[in-house]
């Protein structure tokens, strides 16, 4: 496999291909045992725990102290979408499972840094789709607006305050002793040594921006049967995984399938890309090596001929294709070695996110206003 830096030059695609295979595999590696294996899993989740049960709690505050009805029925209509891209960033970039640390979004006030911080990820989420399609140089020569405002939304990402700041501290604390606490993916990957800090702090950085936003709560709110199913599949397990987040989560299968159900309809990515490394035939067509190959995920995950009944949300159809040896199938995060670094992260935080909202007895209802919002019962 080679890595390839693309350079579109007036919509023309010159590939470069530089044989660093071998570092990169090893580097990934060691990034892998932080963030991917099953131990990795078991040291971060606690700590995603934390933020999802915080944002929960801050949730029903604001039914509570905003909404209308009767005391314990409250009720209120509101767009999440804000509010789940802030816990998003608490859990995974806000640095809680990243260096050990929380930022303080769910703050009434937070401070002008995680403000900034916010902005910069939001600037860069918005002008990416935009420069997946036009020439970046052509677009640098002109000096678009477009371009300029994606370069200091990843500027300010890359500077952050916040990164420098967790680097020195763990530097200290790591030149002791942890005393086997977790010390967040930053900690463990200095307390390792096994890879350069630019290296580390370029990883990090990737990690902070790839928050993962879903659609699962508007798909519960339009599917209320689904909602209780899932609904009772989490008090069932909670109520025998001892206070164990990680035990409930393997108790409630139903969940997991709901995060691939959500992005089987709603994939983040656009689409999954390889550049095979010999000539392949696909479905009887030549391919030679180092040619693009794409698959389009929207269009896949609604496709009749790969999902029965495509335009039905049921969770379930996961547990079914895990059983078959289909689940090859769920593609949101990628394959192979190149798969999402993040995906063990955004996977859990999603996952526990929907089970507090099930366990704290939030209800959801999908009301037609100007756009789509969500009605949120808190009971």
């Amino acid at each position: 496999i080679l890595l390839h830096f693309l350079f579109y030059i007036y919509g023309f695609i010159i590939v470069v291909k530089v044989s660093l295979v071998y570092v990169w595999r090893a580097d990934r590696l060691l990034l892998n045992r932080e963030v991917m294996v099953t131990s990795a899993v078991r040291r971060f989740l606690p700590l995603l725990d934390d933020v999802a049960q915080d944002f929960c709690r801050s949730l029903r505050h604001r039914v509570e102290t905003e909404g209308v009805g009767e005391t314990g029925q409250r009720s209120m209509t509101l767009d999440p979408s804000p509010d789940l891209f802030r816990f998003a960033l608490e859990g995974q970039s806000s640095c809680h499972v990243l260096y050990g640390e929380r930022i303080g979004l769910f703050s009434s006030s937070p401070s002008e840094e995680a403000e900034r911080f916010i902005w910069a990820v939001e600037r860069m989420l918005a002008t990416t789709p935009p420069l997946l399609y036009l020439p970046p140089r052509l677009l640098l020569a002109l000096r678009a607006p477009l371009w300029t405002q994606h370069a200091t939304a990843w500027d300010h990402i890359f500077t952050e305050a916040r990164i420098q700041r967790g680097y020195q501290r763990l530097q200290t604390v790591v030149g002791g002793a942890s005393d086997g606490r977790f010390l967040g993916v930053l900690g463990q990957l200095m307390e390792a040594g096994q890879l350069s800090s630019e290296l580390i702090k370029a990883n990090i950085t990737e990690l902070m921006a790839g928050g993962v936003d879903t659609f699962a709560l508007f798909e519960m709110a339009r599917n209320p049967g689904v909602q209780e199913r899932v609904r009772a599949q989490v008090l069932s397990s909670w109520q025998q995984a001892s206070g164990s987040p990680q035990k409930a989560l393997q108790g409630a299968p139903l969940l997991k399938g709901t995060i691939k159900e959500t992005l089987r309809l709603y994939p983040v990515g656009i689409t999954v890309q390889r550049y095979p490394v010999r000539d392949i035939v696909l479905q009887n067509y030549h391919v030679p090596a180092g040619t693009l190959v794409q698959v389009c995920l929207y269009p896949l995950g609604r496709s009749p001929e790969v999902f029965e009944r495509p335009e039905r949300f049921e969770p379930s159809r996961w547990s079914l294709d895990a059983a078959s040896g289909g689940g090859f199938r769920s593609l949101a995060f990628g394959f192979g070695s190149r798969q999402c670094v993040g995906r063990r992260i955004a996977e859990n935080e999603m996952q526990l996110l929907l089970m507090h909202v099930s366990d704290e007895g939030f209800t959801t209802a999908k009301i037609k206003v100007k756009s789509e919002n969500l009605k949120i019962k808190c009971h």
